[in-house]
């Protein structure tokens, strides 16, 4: 198996790069002491959320006993599924030591209920060469009460056997309750990082997702998304990193949609305090069938498309973000949004395909509604709304050319 080169978590690093690009936001003459009133936006540089916990019992196995080898060439997908079988009906852990296990996405590891599969620092799970259209290393189907923690995920992206597909995913959540994703890497899949939504039964209903929290992940280099958020009600994204999805449309940090083959709808999605920056396509999309979206103290940067882009969804908050270089609109309504407010964000140097990208610090000037023009007179460069769209509400806002 050919060795991957993919960078350690660096939670440091990234936290240190949400400083700087803080402290360059301020305008000079408000200094530091102005950040909490005047523009307390963006991303922290520390995490401002506890992840829940969730039920399982004590029992503790460890795949190595079960034949894993973590060799980086051994096919270790029957050792770790042999360790979860023999857990206990009330539950337990799993633990990964160090090393690189070979994970075969066609068979995939399935969790199961009330159990933590805990990756310990060194450990990487690498998905085995393949053709599918489908495949993912790990799968939470229809299960309750579970944790996943630590480690890195390389998908196959640079040594997948076909060329058509785009569901090649690192981790598969579906149809699940009370599930926790945290510390971990996710890079280089087929398709996403993270793909969480309804499971289809034979009667034709959907089983939704409920109460998934995302905490503390960086999910970058991903072929379709670093996260998909499907049907589902109650999804937390915290503390977070969506960056350089590219390759498979639509190439978005967060794609916030609703499988197309269920007209259920997704409900109550909050993400906070992450960063969304790189993406070949929008930072964060909410399309059709969603309701309930909150998005705050991010910032989202640097993306192909529309910092942020809603497409017919209904009702949301955008609030306490940076959006900053988007090569088209920080914020755009379209498609019959309705319901949607954006309140205290603070917008620099969007629409750099028609402006281009610059590293000057513009005085901020604050506008109510959208205006014509850029600023200092306008700020429509910076967010739009369709003519389609109803009770959009844009409220103080901070902009700069």
């Amino acid at each position: 198996m050919n060795e991957i080169e993919v960078k350690a978590p660096a939670t440091a690093e990234r936290r240190e790069f949400l400083r700087k690009t803080l402290l360059l936001s301020i305008p000079p003459m408000l200094g530091i002491a102005g950040i909490g009133k005047a523009i307390a936006a963006g991303a922290t540089t520390a995490n401002t959320y506890t992840p829940p916990t969730r039920a399982r019992g004590s029992a503790s196995v460890n795949v190595r006993n079960f034949g894993a080898r973590g060799n980086g060439s051994y096919d270790d997908t029957t050792a770790f599924q042999k360790a979860i079988d023999s857990l206990p009906s009330t539950g337990g852990t799993v633990v990964v030591p160090a090393g690189n296990y070979v994970i075969d996405p066609k068979r995939n590891v399935r969790l199961r209920s009330r159990m933590h599969l805990k990756l310990e620092s060194g450990a990487e799970l690498w998905a085995k060469s393949n053709n599918a259209d489908r495949a993912y290393v790990l799968m939470a189907m229809q299960v309750s009460d579970v944790l996943i923690s630590g480690g890195k995920i390389r998908g196959d992206r640079y040594r997948h056997l076909g060329s058509t597909g785009e569901w090649g995913h690192g981790i598969m959540i579906r149809g699940s309750t009370r599930v926790t994703v945290r510390d971990m890497y996710i890079a280089d899949c087929w398709g996403d990082g993270i793909s969480i939504g309804g499971a289809a039964q034979a009667s034709g209903s959907v089983v939704p997702c409920n109460d998934v929290v995302i905490s503390n992940v960086v999910c970058t280099n991903n072929r379709r998304q670093g996260l998909t958020i499907g049907c589902s009600r109650n999804v937390r994204v915290y503390d977070s990193e969506f960056s350089k999805s590219n390759g498979a449309a639509p190439q978005c940090g967060i794609d916030i949609e609703p499988d197309i083959n269920d007209l259920r709808t997704t409900e109550t999605v909050h993400i906070q305090n992450c960063l969304i920056r790189n993406n070949k396509g929008n930072g964060i999309q909410v399309y059709k069938r969603v309701k309930g979206v909150t998005i705050k103290s991010n910032t989202v940067e640097y993306n192909g498309g529309y910092g942020i882009l809603t497409i017919g969804a209904n009702s949301g908050y955008i609030a306490l973000n940076r959006l900053n270089r988007n090569y088209l609109c920080g914020v755009m309504f379209s498609a019959s949004s309705t319901g949607y407010q954006a309140s205290s964000n603070v917008f620099r140097n969007n629409y750099t395909r028609i402006f281009g990208t610059h590293s000057t610090n513009y005085p901020l000037v604050s506008m109510t509604g959208i205006l014509a023009g850029p600023p200092p007179k306008g700020n429509d460069p910076h967010i739009q709304k369709s003519s389609t769209c109803t009770n959009i509400r844009v409220t103080s806002n901070q902009y700069a050319k």
